[in-house]
């Protein structure tokens, strides 16, 4: 049987450095697409470069798209590729719906034009049922985004959805709920808290400012998800999934247990910051990811608590090396 090809969108990211380990380990042959950039930001695929090939793209580009499938060949494409920082989504509305919307499409029109065969993981988000209509969110739940990403990843979502009944295409998407790392970006607030939480433990600095800890979460593992993802293309049909914990865990849970793994009092260090609360709030997610459970057979194995865990140690650890 021949080796299958992979091509990742966002391969440089939290989510594409673990789905390329992922696809390694099954034999996969993988692509990387990266968009030229005066600053090449690679140190989370530092470790596999050597084991994958790096190819340049712009989801802007039809023309660069195009020219990656029919360099590449994949027999199936991830995209994950997007500006995906909630925050900066409200700074920059109009650059985070042409990534994370109209290159959607880019894509899946490439696909449709150069080889229709290509199977396509849309990574779709709980951030587009915002101001949730039922809890817990399911397949089946209203969307009802509550910033510029989130509406930009419901367009995403849908366009996928239509490419997939109007041509024929093997299309789906995921909708991942909140999933963290040691790789995940500082700006995000588990990676926030387990970075300052180092930086406090090892006496580089004295607080943690925070917006809102309060809002509710369904953090699960990255290196988890990444394995629904590639289950997802393994299926006799196409069709959209639901993956989270189904537990819910507030930032206050997230800041007890990061402080206390590193045996501090989080109460002397944490300071509120009217700074970091957002224009329009998404007060609690959880999602029931009974349906992937039933028909892809996935479960996460890490629990809340060891990721956190796991972030702080690897944060301390970097910080001590450097």
């Amino acid at each position: 049987m021949s080796t299958k090809t992979a091509l990742i969108t966002g391969i440089t990211g939290q989510d594409g450095s673990y789905l390329a380990e992922f696809l390694l380990e099954q034999g996969y042959k993988v692509y990387g697409m990266v968009r030229r950039s005066s600053v090449e930001k690679f140190e989370r695929i530092s470790h596999l470069i050597g084991k994958i090939e790096l190819v340049q793209g712009d989801l802007l580009d039809q023309f660069s798209l195009i020219s990656v499938l029919k360099q590449v060949r994949p027999s199936e494409v991830y995209n994950l590729a997007a500006q995906s920082f909630v925050p900066t989504s409200w700074a920059q509305p109009v650059l985070t719906s042409e990534f994370t919307a109209i290159g959607v499409t880019k894509l899946l029109e490439s696909i449709r034009l150069v080889d229709r065969e290509i199977k396509f993981y849309q990574a779709s988000s709980s951030e587009m049922y915002g101001k949730v209509r039922e809890t817990p969110q399911t397949e089946l739940t209203p969307f009802y985004p509550r910033s510029p990403y989130g509406v930009a990843k419901v367009y995403g979502h849908y366009i996928t959805v239509n490419y997939r009944e109007s041509y024929g295409l093997f299309a789906v998407s995921g909708i991942l709920f909140n999933h963290e790392s040691p790789r995940r970006g500082l700006e995000f607030v588990t990676r926030k808290v387990t970075d300052g939480v180092a930086k406090i433990k090892l006496g580089i600095t004295k607080e943690l400012r925070l917006g809102n800890l309060d809002a509710k979460r369904d953090w699960g593992f990255a290196g988890d998800y990444v394995r629904a993802m590639w289950l997802m293309l393994q299926q006799q049909q196409p069709d959209d999934f639901v993956i989270a914990t189904g537990e819910m865990h507030t930032v206050k849970e997230l800041v007890q247990i990061a402080f206390e793994h590193a045996g501090l009092d989080w109460q002397k260090h944490v300071m509120l910051d009217k700074a970091f609360l957002r224009p329009a709030e998404v007060d609690s997610l959880v999602g029931d990811a009974s349906k992937a459970k039933k028909i892809l057979g996935w479960e996460p194995k890490v629990s809340f608590e060891n990721m956190i865990k796991m972030m702080v140690d690897a944060d301390i650890e970097r910080l001590k090396g450097a």
